[in-house]
């Protein structure tokens, strides 16, 4: 099999050559260039992969993404409709998004921001006790990360729900699902964490409406995409004090632009898509399972419908 690997410019391509070419060894890797001529490759592992691509390799007979959300590969015009794409799935990611999430839930729900201006102050103020109760938590998307995230915020004792295209079933979360349970879901909810794939149906979720239904002093956690979220409505929504502060690690342009007021809002913290950040061995170990796989003729997990975005 001859395999290309196509990745942003700049990207570091050579260690994955190096490791796919060592998990792999009888499989011929070549590294995509943007002026380079057609290697007839049977398959692409890609990240943000260049629309020629796919214009110029016409045997690919499979894709496979080095990221779990595959809404940018989806979104290139020539990736040819009958050609599957196969996702990562979890690759060590999972844990990683689980550890961000309770930081960012801890953060919210214990002060820690207010003990920080505290300290900057050299002001000793106690201040009331958390009671977990009065933080229901709310996770939209209930996939492998979304079920794994609920189900690790659950022990500590916040009421805990998912809410998802079909129902799910999980112990100690309570479920809810489809258009006609949002609205319920959106109620209970005071910590809403997002860890939705990006759909043309899930585009724009965390909007205003949205917003307006939640719990009073309510706290976002975007882990998802940034075309998730209508920035000017989360804005808006903080300073009409509808909600009480966000966390986001996804962003529409990214890098976020200079000047752009989410860097300085005080009740906005800002990280660099960092939540679950994508491991070469573990990714490795994963794509070279499932070439093996295909190669013998067996069906793999991960193969995105088309039809779902994910």
């Amino acid at each position: 099999m001859h395999v290309i690997l196509a990745m942003p410019e700049g990207a570091p391509t050579e260690p994955w050559i190096k490791a796919f070419s060592t998990a792999l060894p009888q499989t011929r890797f070549s590294v995509w260039k943007d002026d380079g001529a057609a290697v007839d490759a049977d398959a692409a592992i890609v990240w943000h992969p260049p629309a020629a691509l796919f214009e110029r390799e016409k045997r690919l007979r499979m894709v496979f993404n080095l990221g779990a959300g595959v809404d940018g590969l989806l979104a290139v015009p020539t990736l040819p409709p009958d050609l599957p794409v196969i996702r990562l799935e979890d690759a060590g990611m999972t844990l990683q998004m689980v550890e961000y999430v309770l930081h960012a839930l801890w953060r919210a729900t214990r002060q820690f921001d207010t003990y920080q201006r505290a300290q900057r102050d050299q002001e000793w103020a106690m201040l009331r006790v958390t009671r977990r109760q009065e933080w229901p938590v709310g996770v939209m998307g209930m996939g492998k990360i979304g079920q794994r995230v609920a189900q690790a915020i659950a022990p500590y004792e916040y009421p805990v729900a998912g809410w998802s295209r079909s129902p799910r079933q999980l112990e100690s979360v309570e479920s809810f699902s489809g258009e006609a349970g949002l609205p319920a879901f959106l109620k209970r909810t005071r910590v809403l964490i997002n860890t939705l794939p990006l759909t043309p149906q899930t585009r724009d979720i965390l909007n205003r409406e949205t917003f307006a239904q939640l719990m009073p002093d309510a706290y976002i956690i975007n882990v998802g995409r940034g075309e998730h979220l209508v920035e000017e409505d989360l804005l808006d929504a903080l300073a009409k004090g509808q909600l009480a502060g966000a966390t986001l690690d996804v962003f529409r342009t990214e890098p976020l632009p200079a000047g752009h007021p989410f860097w300085t809002h005080p009740a906005i913290t800002v990280t660099p898509h960092i939540s679950a950040r994508t491991l070469r061995s573990e990714s490795v170990a994963q794509i070279a399972s499932k070439i093996r796989q295909l190669e013998k003729g067996e069906t793999v997990t991960g193969v995105v419908d088309r039809s779902r975005g994910y």
